[in-house]
């Protein structure tokens, strides 16, 4: 973008070449004037000398003009610059993202249903009737979720009408949901609000138990999965499965697993730093840039992450005159 073809310098020239043939004119006059006599001379002098005052401050202050057009031209340049290189950065990470945007909507929204479900399901638990149904009128109106709303309309009804012991039968059924989905800190909250409101009852103490077994099961889950990755150095794989099962992990079984995590994590950077490398010699500037950003983002306190930082803006730079 050329910023400098919307200044008007043009018309300031031709106001100054204006402003001279007017001096130019005046003084004919003047001169003029003083030889026939027609005016007196201190009084043309007077004349002549206000005007050219007011000429010479029109000239410094179009003189000023220009000076603050230059800098605004040129600071606008660097505005334009920035925003390219802004845009085409953006260009690289969307290129690199590996969700699409409606994956992303869809993860949203699943979220959002699960939110919902919750906090009507915690009105009811709370025997808070009102409340439950006034979130289900809101969720009604809201585009998309007329099928959900019916849905805890008609759990709502179930709930509100059922007897002391088909409302915990229901909230166990809440329960077991969460588990499935391994929302262990949710369904704690649930468990302790169930064996509250019914403190004798040994089915709602036994999901405390429940609870601890769902989590050791998931563990073993995690624990056989991570065993077949290494086996087959899946080191993506790996990675994953190790940062879910971090949480299950007593700090002895950590402390046991330290070095083949070790090893894993050894395996990745020297796989990404061969990506990296053959990128380079490939001048796949864009792919080297993305495979550079992974390792510093993933091991940022390696050497290779430390090498690869020092030389990220060059790398930019090319990646940008490939866009």
């Amino acid at each position: 973008m050329d910023f400098g073809k919307d200044i008007p310098l043009g018309r300031l020239k031709y106001l100054f070449i204006t402003y001279g043939v007017i001096i130019v004119v005046v003084l004919l006059a003047l001169f003029t004037n003083i030889s026939t006599g027609t005016l007196s001379p201190v009084v043309w002098l007077l004349v002549a000398l206000l005007f050219m005052i007011t000429l010479i401050v029109i000239f410094l202050t179009c003189l000023k003009m220009l000076d603050a057009l230059d800098d605004s031209r040129a600071k606008l340049e660097k505005v334009a610059d920035e925003l390219e290189k802004m845009r085409q950065v953006m260009n690289q990470i969307n290129q690199g993202t590996h969700i699409s945007s409606m994956a992303r909507a869809i993860a949203f929204r699943d979220n959002d249903i699960q939110t919902l479900r919750d906090a009507v399901f915690d009105k009811l638990q709370q025997k808070d009737f009102e409340a439950a149904y006034e979130i289900i009128d809101e969720i009604a109106h809201r585009t998309g979720f007329t099928k959900l709303a019916e849905q805890l309309r008609s759990q709502a009804d179930k709930y509100r009408d059922a007897t002391d012991t088909e409302r915990m039968n229901q909230s166990i059924t809440h329960i077991e949901k969460l588990l499935d989905s391994h929302e262990w800190a949710k369904a704690n909250i649930q468990i302790e609000r169930l064996i509250k409101e019914y403190p004798a009852n040994d089915k709602a103490l036994a999901m405390r138990q429940r609870l601890v077994d769902k989590k050791e099961e998931r563990k073993k889950v995690l624990l056989n999965a991570w065993d077949d990755a290494v086996k087959r150095q899946a080191t993506d794989r790996s990675l994953e499965i190790l940062r879910d099962l971090d949480q299950y992990l007593t700090p002895n079984e950590g402390h046991a697993l330290q070095e083949a995590a070790r090893d894993v994590f050894r395996t990745k950077l020297h796989n990404l730093g061969v990506q990296f490398s053959l990128a380079v010699s490939g001048k796949q500037w864009a792919k080297a840039l993305e495979t550079g950003m992974e390792i510093i983002r993933d091991f940022p306190n390696s050497r290779m992450a430390e090498e690869i930082r020092e030389k990220t803006d060059v790398l930019k730079d090319k990646a940008q005159q490939k866009v």
